[in-house]
């Protein structure tokens, strides 16, 4: 059996804010090389990382309260990586009063810079991160100042030796079924050049795509599993609210019935499938989207659903198929009262 050599000469990997895992994976995946430390005040985080992560040396602690010093213990850091809370910067925050200290925990980059000099830094956090700036006494951000505390953090990292390059990313466009945009901000001082990479896939219509330069995007379709069943809106034992129901008849409207190509799929019955959105919308609009794209950003609450408008035959003799093609004329419809309704449900997954 081949054993693993650990090399204690090599350089580190830290993750601060060590989530679940998924960017220390992500590191992995980059680098061939496990995280080295994780830290996180979170201790539900911190066990979801270690059954992850067994082979990383895990902090439960706030980040301030980690000592850069005292737990790299003299060895050379390559990556100091940061996905710093990032509620208080997303447009999805609203006008609520924020906290200054969430809101500030960007700056412990610069405390692991001046304490052990990273090689590079690397930070993730939603777009609107660049509008950082000081907030108004009643605790909401300065419109008048936006964007100073963000421009005062690059200058602090320049300050201790580093060049700083940033920008806007989005997940489907490197191969990810999600359209996802984040931004990204990589800092190094070893005078080697900044690098993004290319990127591999992109909308379908895109020359580039047709050419075969570039893969087309995965899509939300390819993030669910068919095969599990259902339950039919007409079913529930607390019904939908009116606005609810209502925004789900306009979704069928925009994305199905309305739309020239539908996005179609053959499981037990030929099913006009889309992602709906329960949040409120001014109007009661169609929130949501068709699932041959990729999957819109998802954020923490459960007010998603897939729902599907569908044709199924349920009264047809010997009739062995899944239903009838809607680039069909419509099959002989029998007055079963049943059947009809039947004919016309709306599932939610």
């Amino acid at each position: 059996m081949q054993v693993k050599q650990l090399d204690i000469f090599r350089e580190i990997i830290v993750d601060n804010f060590a989530g679940g895992g998924g960017a220390s994976t992500g590191i992995e995946l980059a680098t061939g090389l496990n995280v080295d430390i994780a830290i996180n005040h979170d201790p539900d985080a911190i066990a979801m990382h270690k059954a992850n992560h067994p082979e990383t040396e895990h902090y439960c602690e706030s980040v301030w309260d980690v000592d850069p010093k005292k737990v790299c213990a003299g060895r050379p850091v390559g990556l100091c990586w940061l996905s710093p809370d990032c509620k208080h910067f997303s447009k999805a925050k609203g006008g609520k009063p924020v906290d200054k200290n969430i809101r500030g925990l960007a700056w412990v980059a610069v405390r692991w810079a001046k304490a052990v000099r990273p090689r590079i830094i690397m930070l993730e956090n939603v777009e609107e991160f660049q509008t950082w700036g000081p907030l108004t006494k009643e605790g909401r951000p300065d419109p008048a100042r936006k964007g100073q505390t963000f421009q005062a953090f690059v200058s602090a990292l320049k300050k201790e030796g580093y060049e700083v390059d940033f920008r806007e990313l989005r997940a489907c466009d490197f191969g990810a079924p999600t359209s996802r945009k984040r931004f990204f901000m990589i800092a190094r001082c070893d005078g080697r050049p900044i690098t993004w990479p290319e990127t591999t896939h992109g909308d379908p219509k895109e020359l580039n795509v047709q050419l075969g330069l570039k893969k087309p995007w995965r899509t939300a379709a390819e993030c669910i599993d068919w095969s599990i069943p259902c339950r039919s809106i007409f079913e529930r034992k607390k019904p939908l609210v009116e606005n609810t129901m209502r925004r789900i008849a306009k979704g069928i409207r925009k994305f199905v019935t309305e739309n020239p190509n539908p996005y179609v799929v053959e499981s037990n019955g030929v099913m006009f499938p889309f992602l709906s959105q329960y949040h409120s919308y001014e109007n009661d609009g169609a929130r949501g989207q068709t699932l041959d794209r990729p999957l819109l950003t998802q954020d923490t609450s459960n007010r998603y659903a897939l729902t599907v408008a569908f044709m199924q035959k349920y009264f047809a003799g010997n009739y062995k198929g899944s239903g009838a093609g809607m680039d069909m004329p419509l099959p002989t419809v029998t007055a079963t009262a049943t059947e009809l309704q039947q004919r016309a449900s709306i599932w939610e997954k």
